[in-house]
């Protein structure tokens, strides 16, 4: 399950196919869409702009601080490097 932690301009121009939002600014409004997806043990990568973005770090670690998520993960290189991996291919 791929959750986009971007602002909701940038999630709106692009986003991996079939992400869903959850950032911080908007994080009440848009978790219950997200957990309404989730099922027990799908995992979830959360991801953000690119390495040096920290906003998918905050959200993973709400997830699983806050909502008791298991199998939350951070897309390494965040949106940069999901574009260079699917640019190849």
């Amino acid at each position: 399950m791929w959750v986009d932690a971007r602002a909701d301009a940038d999630f709106a121009e692009r986003h991996i196919p079939g992400a869903l939002p959850l950032n911080e600014d908007r994080w009440d409004d848009l978790l219950p869409g997200l957990l309404d997806q989730w099922d027990p043990g799908r995992k979830i990568v959360v991801y953000c702009s690119s390495l040096s973005c920290h906003t998918s770090r905050d959200v993973a670690r709400r997830l699983r601080d806050e909502v008791n998520l298991p199998n939350v993960f951070v897309l390494q290189g965040g949106w940069e490097a999901w574009q260079r991996q699917n640019a190849q291919k």
